[in-house]
């Protein structure tokens, strides 16, 4: 049975090109102080309200040298989208999925999944959000392209998994709703004060299992 076949791979977003400093460790020191100052900005303003000014102070890098790290605010942006999404790491839900053999793996990891989703990384997706209408058509299609090769390898591990026909869009549909699910999750958290966070993953972890027992049985 084939697999749809994903897009052309693109690792992450165009970094401008930075050399006015040669000692490497200094230049990793200071673009991680901008980067740390930039985004939790980008996260409390959004990109449009910051200024090169707000993250010279917030970073405690001065104006006078910060363009011997970065070459604009829009290379900022770039480099701090580079950094909590599309270098990343853990691994896809599909890879993931498609290690475990057993219901209690597949709850475990599900869970995991999703955790990190929402804790560990969810500064990535605020920011993955909310920089869209700030990126570069050339960005954007960037972005979209990973978004792609993501949902296309779930729906493979589901196709194969369920053992469902090439033309079926069912796995492609659930899919993106498991992705959907993990990608606004913390836009939704505040509506779920009060209630365990293992008990939430737990019962996420469980209807995403009946919904694909319900997918490999369907006629």
């Amino acid at each position: 049975m084939a697999n749809e076949p994903a897009p052309v791979k693109k690792e992450d977003l165009a970094e401008a090109e930075v050399n006015a400093i040669r000692d490497q460790d200094l230049v990793d020191k200071r673009r991680n102080q901008i980067l740390d100052g930039a985004l939790a900005l980008f996260l409390e303003k959004g990109f449009a309200s910051t200024t090169i000014r707000d993250i010279c102070a917030k970073s405690g890098v001065n104006q006078a040298s910060l363009y011997d790290y970065v070459a604009n605010k829009q290379d900022i942006l770039r480099r701090a989208m580079n950094r909590v999404w599309f270098r990343r790491k853990g691994g896809t839900l599909g890879e993931k999925m498609a290690a475990v053999s057993t219901d209690k793996e597949f709850e475990e990891t599900v869970m995991a999944y999703y955790r990190h989703e929402w804790v560990q990384n969810r500064d990535g997706i605020l920011l993955a959000y909310r920089a869209v209408p700030h990126l570069t058509d050339e960005d954007r299609q960037t972005l979209r392209e990973r978004e792609e090769r993501v949902l296309v390898d779930l729906s493979n591990h589901l196709r194969m998994n369920c053992n469902l026909a090439d033309d079926d869009p069912r796995p492609r549909i659930i899919a993106n709703l498991l992705i959907f699910m993990h990608a606004f999750g913390p836009f939704r958290g505040w509506l779920m004060r009060g209630i365990d966070e293992t008990e939430v993953e737990k019962t996420v972890a469980r209807a995403i299992r009946a919904i694909i027992r319900d997918l490999a049985q369907d006629d």
